[in-house]
């Protein structure tokens, strides 16, 4: 029995092989070839750059492989007969081309046993010649990839051997695609095995669809501004850093690269543009003959020196900083670092540019790690090396970036402030997009009003479908490329912790303006609205690093065994849209999980509650949760929340609100999805109406069932979504449990909702309030009887009295329709029937919650296992907790806030394959399947 290595392949067949080419590129081949057992007899590669071995040179000569490097092998055409005669030499089998720049005779091609292969980074026929990366872009090609291929005597014109392809992304550049496919799929060498073993084909080149581009110069490399935005897109990416696309700006030449979205900023003349660019905080943005535009982010000048977009009016006016001892000493060390990798350069000054004095990219990789391990930690970007090329720049760069200069700017705000509660708020009262407050792009603002006299608060920003879309950009950004996404779990929980910790140290500012915005009582902003919010942030913090898969026992097909597990993995942007009943805690219960999972969010609250989500955006600054992965959008639902509904690149909506809005989100979700170009399928998750049924048998504890039964309707001011919307009291405790209702109601106090005596504040705002009084006229005129209220109170505000109907039979409107206030709906039921009173609880579309009054357990558990709601609670009301899964089915929606189960609905599960040797257990192959969970539209019963 031949036992087989863990850390090597064995092959039977083995070629001696002659490697011609060079670059990081040619090196990997070369170290791959080799680890799987083929000889490599020689190794033919450029002459040394400026005293440098190229990096394929390098790796030979360490390990004793012979190594040419010929200048050239042909002169005027013709072989230069030493240099083909020590090729023959080497005695190869086959020539390995993987990247090779020299043009090589056809009495070298052909010599070798198997002739010779070359590697080629296009899908040949298609753009044959230099460049072929390039191309693929510059054309607008869906598709790219490489091709191994035998050599012939025509420009990659030979027989295909093997060949690759991935997709190209919308934004993919050069360097994306050769790092992201090309580079680590072609330096495997399975093209070399099956010609060992024989099994290589040899599949002749169709001319049909080929195409050869030559080099691109800067010439002909100027950017055609009249043209589509995606052409211009196309071109600017595909012409990479060199030779570089260009334009003219303000009558100079500036060169471009890469792609983003759409801000505002400063106008700036673009020769050949239909209208004038935009320099914005984001980049230089630039308008194709169609309208639509397009980021650049970076400018280079024709000098090499390259500078972020945004600082296009300001490049010059950086003032140079004076060193301390201590960074004088690092930069020194730096100093030492760059003179080892510009070994040519005698000496390195102030004046000495990286990129001018020979380094390469593969160099630019080496001095940031380099730096990195030497400096402190001090972690710096490829970029940084393009944006200051000479000595004294990158000194100056190194030393903004240690002394964190270079970091965000200050959070500014332009606060509105009142004088209340016995303190000064500061209310935020703009939009919160990317990590700042801005005016919405219109100028568009409304007014916010204070239910309890019905006074303008302030003027709130009104966002329009354009801040929409800024905001969906910024975290979908945020989610891509940002800190948020790259970042530990426990290190996300401890933002999320910093974050509740400021929620509490502004616990009463919170509470305040709540209680000024949506007309909350005070003590119960501060207790619930505000308090169960920090509740749910500090839970939910704690689970970001408990967020995990399993494995999964599969039958195994004998020999091969295979370990089967699952990652739960975040969606990407989500939307959510929250209603005025409980501003703060909607959000937090919608968003904390959310967060916690590592998705990035933009949120509309309710329009007419917006100031405690944007004091708890300016919160989230403070916390450190990086800029665009929460944003803040105010406005109208049929306006913002519409087009968050329509955006193809939000991956789940949450919303707690009405049936008929949820219906018609679930209607949008489904025509994006059909119409748009982009996939758009969504996880959607509804908390919507509610008419709850509240049972109470005589058998009840009766102070406790008209304590709970009131605070059931009457909690919040009626504002609540589980509100108990309708109560069946069995006949023999009817009339009693009604006298002591309203006894209690007449000594409850109406009243500003800042006096810590309050029990009952304002209703949300002046439509709702003219919806209750026009609900309980209906009441009676279909015949219920009112014992209490049904008015609205004689003072200043939205006042409501608490009210109470009885006699109502199963057809009247109160009976079926949501009051959402403070409005108690009393049907009796006969002594015993229990079967009859169920039935007509669970008469009803929704099935959010319910509960159940008895003393007997029997009863109890008969009656709550038979009702149709989400929530039960059997002898008390209202009680949720930060642990427990909370939603409803029917037509109250569907999919679940808070508790563990909520992790995985801001989740995707991506279930992983591995097929394993049998005695090894060596990783062989990798299978991988997306698998979205469902969702599920039945409740959890409580």
């Amino acid at each position: 029995m031949r036992k087989f290595s863990s850390s090597s392949a064995y092959y039977q067949n083995k070629l001696k092989l002659a490697l011609i080419g060079q670059s990081l590129f040619g090196q990997e081949v070369y170290t791959n070839l080799r680890k799987q057992g083929h000889k490599v007899v020689g190794v033919f590669t450029v002459p040394d750059k400026d005293g440098k071995a190229d990096p394929l040179a390098m790796v030979a000569e360490k390990d004793g492989t012979p190594v040419f490097k010929f200048p050239r092998w042909r002169v005027k055409g013709k072989p230069i007969p030493e240099v083909v005669e020590a090729y023959k030499a080497v005695g190869a089998e086959l020539n390995v081309m993987p990247f090779c720049s020299q043009f090589i005779p056809m009495n070298v091609i052909d010599f070798p046993k198997h002739g010779s292969i070359i590697y080629h980074p296009s899908i040949l026929p298609r753009h044959r010649g230099a460049s072929a990366i390039n191309w693929t872009l510059i054309e607008g090609d869906k598709k790219a990839g490489f091709s191994i291929f035998w050599a012939d005597d025509g420009l990659d014109t030979g027989p295909i051997l093997l060949q690759k392809e991935c997709a190209v992304e919308p934004n993919d550049t050069v360097d994306t695609l050769y790092n992201r496919f090309l580079f680590p799929e072609g330096i495997k060498v399975e093209a070399v095995q099956l010609i060992a073993d024989g099994k290589a084909p040899k599949i002749p080149q169709s001319e049909e669809g080929a195409s050869y581009e030559g080099i691109q110069k800067k010439a002909n490399a100027k950017v055609n501004m009249a043209q589509p935005t995606e052409v211009i897109h196309n071109f600017i990416r595909g012409h990479d850093k060199v030779p570089g696309a260009w334009v003219v700006l303000d009558g100079k030449v500036r060169f471009l690269n890469t792609y983003g979205s759409v801000p505002t900023g400063q106008p700036i003349e673009v020769e050949g543009a239909s209208q004038p660019g935009l320099i914005a905080k984001s980049g230089l943005i630039l308008f194709g003959f169609d309208g639509k535009a397009l980021q650049v982010k970076n400018l280079q000048f024709e000098d090499g020196k390259m500078i972020p977009a945004s600082k296009y009016f300001s490049s010059e006016e950086t003032a140079s900083l004076d060193l301390t001892d201590d960074e004088k000493k690092m930069a020194e060390e730096i100093r030492v670092i760059w003179k080892g990798i510009l070994s040519n350069v005698p000496v390195i000054d102030d004046t000495t540019d990286f990129f001018k004095s020979g380094a390469a990219s593969m160099d630019v990789v080496r001095l940031v790690e380099e730096v990195k391990q030497k400096c402190g930690g001090v972690q710096l970007q490829n970029e940084d090396v393009y944006m200051a090329t000479t000595f004294q720049s990158f000194i100056q760069m190194f030393v903004r970036r240690l002394r964190g200069e270079d970091q965000e700017e200050e959070l500014v705000i332009d606060y509105v402030t009142r004088d209340v509660n016995n303190m000064t708020v500061k209310m935020p009262y703009q939009c919160f997009i990317n990590g700042k407050f801005e005016d919405a792009e219109d100028g568009k603002t409304y007014n916010t009003v204070n239910p309890t006299d019905g006074s303008v608060i302030c003027k709130v920003s009104y966002a329009s479908v354009a801040d929409v879309d800024r905001a969906v950009s910024a975290a979908k950004e945020a989610y891509d490329n940002g800190p948020w996404g790259k970042m530990n779990p426990r290190d996300r929980g401890r933002l999320l912790y910093r974050l509740a910790d400021l929620m509490e140290e502004h616990q009463e500012e919170l509470a305040t303006i709540e209680t000024i915005d949506s007309g909350a009582v005070y003590t119960l902003a501060l207790k619930t609205h505000v308090g169960m919010s920090i509740q749910t942030f500090r839970y939910f913090a704690g689970w970001c690093d408990k967020i995990q898969g399993s494995t999964i026992p599969i039958n195994q097909a004998r020999p091969n065994r295979n370990l089967t597990f699952t990652k739960k993995e975040p969606l990407g942007v989500c939307a959510i849209v929250i209603p005025w009943n409980y501003p703060l805690m909607m959000l937090a219960w919608k968003s904390a999980a959310c967060l916690a999972a590592g998705n990035t969010l933009v949120l509309k609250p309710a329009q007419v509650t917006p100031l405690t989500a944007l004091k708890f955006a300016e919160l989230t600054v403070k916390a450190g949760v990086p800029k665009g992965v929460i944003n803040i959008v105010p406005g109208s639902g049929g306006l913002v929340g519409q087009r968050m509904s329509d955006h193809p690149d939000i991956r789940k909506l949450g919303f707690t609100g009405s049936t008929p809005i949820g219906k018609q989100i679930m209607k949008s979700r489904l025509l994006c999805c059909y119409y748009s170009n982009i996939s758009c399928i969504t996880k959607v998750s509804l908390e919507l109406g509610g008419k709850s049924p509240l049972i109470i048998f005589s058998d009840c504890d009766m102070d406790k069932a008209v304590r709970m039964g009131m605070s059931s309707v009457y909690f919040n001011k009626g504002e609540n979504c589980i509100a108990a919307g309708r109560l069946f009291v069995e006949e023999s405790i009817h009339d009693e449990y009604i006298r002591r209702v309203v006894e209690e109601i007449k000594t409850m106090k109406i009243g500003d909702p800042l006096d810590r005596s309050t029990d009952h504040g304002p209703q949300n705002h002046k439509a709702h309030l003219d919806k209750l009084v026009e609900y309980c006229e209906i009441g009676v005129k279909e015949g219920a009887t009112l014992v209490y209220g049904g008015r609205q109170v004689d003072r200043p505000g939205f006042f409501m009295e608490p009210t109470v109907f009885t006699d109502v039979e199963d057809h009247m409107f109160i009976a079926k329709e949501e009051s959402f206030g403070p409005v108690m709906v009393v049907s009796k039921f006969k002594d015993g029937d229990v079967d009859g009173v169920l039935s007509r609880a669970n008469n009803t579309e929704f099935g959010l919650a319910s509960g159940v009054f008895t003393r007997d357990i029997n009863k109890a558990m008969y009656v709550s296992e038979r009702l149709e709601a989400g929530t039960v609670f059997v002898n008390t009301y209202n009680k949720t907790d930060v642990a427990a899964p909370f939603g409803g089915f029917k037509q109250s929606g569907f999919g679940k806030d808070l508790g563990k189960s909520e992790q995985n609905t801001h989740c995707i599960i991506t279930l992983y394959h591995f097929k394993t040797s049998f005695m090894t257990m060596r990783i062989m192959c990798m299978c991988i399947q997306v698998r979205k969970p469902c969702m599920s539209t039945c409740g959890l019963k409580l």
